[in-house]
């Protein structure tokens, strides 16, 4: 017999053993799909048939091949987790619940970010004990990453990590309930790549009836790949593995070979006749799509959709901030940077001077990838959202500037997340090189943000007034 902290809960696949805490249950490694092996890692997420007997749900699962990864300077550790855990059985769920006892609740589906090759929910920033204690069931989600989750494929799929996150929100509905969910009231929310694919969730026609609510940070309507781009990282990829590019190719090769060839294609040149990079060069796989999610939203379940969206005030300082090019960041720099990544760049810069005339150069900089990468599109998105929702959409900006890095590294992208999953004191987010910098949190932050996100998804309503496009002004948070 399991011991009283060994809670034991039966689902439609099986009975799994979790553990109990202050906080409520935890249960970890829930397999929603079948182990991509071989081939079936550019196949469409098989159903998992179940087990016998009682899962063991008190460990993590493996997590989906990917590169190491860091920002220098900073203590990005907290936010990519532990990196690639080596493990067949990685398309999982963790779920940290109240209580599994029919109780109806609120159920937050959470899609971890990490540039569409890195990231897990084994990351320490997404533990959910505080939504749990806050009467939300938490659901976080690993999807297929890099090479066997986006690389497009003649003959696969595309965005099999997008059909992965689609699977888990299935195994939600059917399975949420003898967790003490409501399966007919989830919110899916994400962060920057994660962000960025419940956007594509919002128009996508599979998604209908899987969700009630999103949240959208630092992601982007408008941060997809057009087919044309996709295609040159399929070329790029196929050259530096020595194969064709096909799946039958591809299939024997180990993922490690797909993370060596990784290096192979940084910098390429995605750039269109039509269309800039929408990752700014950060990434070569992402979501690919013929039309971006935000004009496309009346294909899937937006409409019926309550939507809370937003960014950071300093979003671009994460990508130079830890790296000294704050500092070293010249005009030529930014005028090459802004001719590279916006649409009408002297017009962009010429506003920003405006409304800054003693920003520097590097400041510039940052403010042209956070336009570039998730202003922009977060904008479109939520534009689109307002026609069409009646009064659903609400938009946020989050302000508080971290004094990591000597202060320098300010509200950039991924600042909230501390906030949002009420984790703002823990040591381990502090320090020079910590997330949120060697002073404490301000009082009382924490508790606003993570409870807006908690109101949102019991009655789909942060706490302020919807979006509203003849005044179209976001709430402030921490600024």
């Amino acid at each position: 017999m399991p011991r009283q902290e060994e809670p034991v809960v039966r689902t439609p696949a099986g009975a799994v053993r979790g553990v109990r805490s202050g906080s409520g249950e935890r249960y970890r490694a829930l397999p929603y799909a079948v182990a991509p092996a071989g081939a079936g890692r550019f196949a469409p997420p098989v159903p998992h048939p179940g087990w016998s007997g009682v899962r063991d749900g008190t460990r993590p699962s493996p997590t989906a091949p990917q590169p190491a990864r860091a920002f220098e300077r900073l203590d990005a550790s907290p936010y990519f987790g532990p990196g690639w855990a080596p493990g067949a059985e990685y398309l999982t769920v963790d779920v940290h619940t109240p209580g599994a006892d029919g109780g109806g609740r609120p159920v937050m589906v959470f899609v971890h970010g990490g540039g569409f090759i890195a990231g897990s929910n084994r990351a320490a920033l997404y533990d959910g004990g505080a939504f749990a204690r806050d009467g939300v069931v938490l659901v976080t989600v690993n999807y297929r990453l890099g090479v066997p989750g986006f690389l497009g494929l003649p003959g696969a799929p595309a965005n099999r990590g997008l059909l992965d996150v689609l699977a888990a929100l299935g195994w939600v509905r059917d399975t949420i309930a003898a967790f003490g969910g409501d399966p007919g009231n989830v919110t899916v929310f994400g962060e920057s790549a994660g962000a960025t694919l419940v956007c594509a969730l919002l128009a996508a026609p599979e998604a209908v009836g899987l969700f009630r609510r999103a949240i959208v940070q630092s992601g982007s309507g408008t941060g997809a790949f057009t087919p044309e781009q996709a295609h040159r990282v399929t070329v790029a990829t196929a050259a530096a593995l020595g194969v064709e590019p096909t799946v039958e190719a591809f299939a024997p090769i180990p993922d490690e070979r797909f993370l060596a060839a990784l290096p192979a294609l940084a910098g390429l040149d995605l750039r269109t006749a039509t269309a800039t990079d929408p990752l700014a060069g950060l990434s070569p796989f992402g979501l690919v799509l013929p039309v971006q999610p935000a004009d496309a939203l009346a294909d899937g379940p937006a409409s019926g959709v309550d939507l809370l969206i937003g960014t950071n005030t300093e979003e671009g300082n994460l990508y130079l901030v830890p790296q000294g090019e704050l500092e070293s960041t010249t005009e030529a720099d930014v005028r090459a940077v802004a001719a590279r990544l916006l649409a009408d760049p002297e017009a962009f810069l010429a506003a920003h001077r405006a409304a800054r005339p003693d920003g520097t150069p590097g400041e510039r900089r940052s403010a042209v990838l956070a336009h570039a990468l998730f202003e922009a599109g977060t904008t479109r998105i939520a534009r689109a959202h307002a026609r069409i929702s009646g009064g659903r959409t609400y938009r946020y900006s989050f302000g508080y500037r971290s004094t990591a890095l000597d202060g320098r590294l300010g509200a950039a992208h991924t600042i909230e997340l501390p906030f949002v999953f009420d984790l703002a004191d823990e040591p381990w987010l502090h320090g020079p090189a910590g997330l949120l910098g060697p002073g404490p949190a301000p009082a009382g932050l924490a508790a606003r943000v993570h409870g807006a996100w908690v109101a949102f998804a019991g009655t789909g309503n942060p706490g302020w007034a919807a979006y509203d496009l003849r005044r179209p002004v976001a709430e402030a948070l921490g600024g």
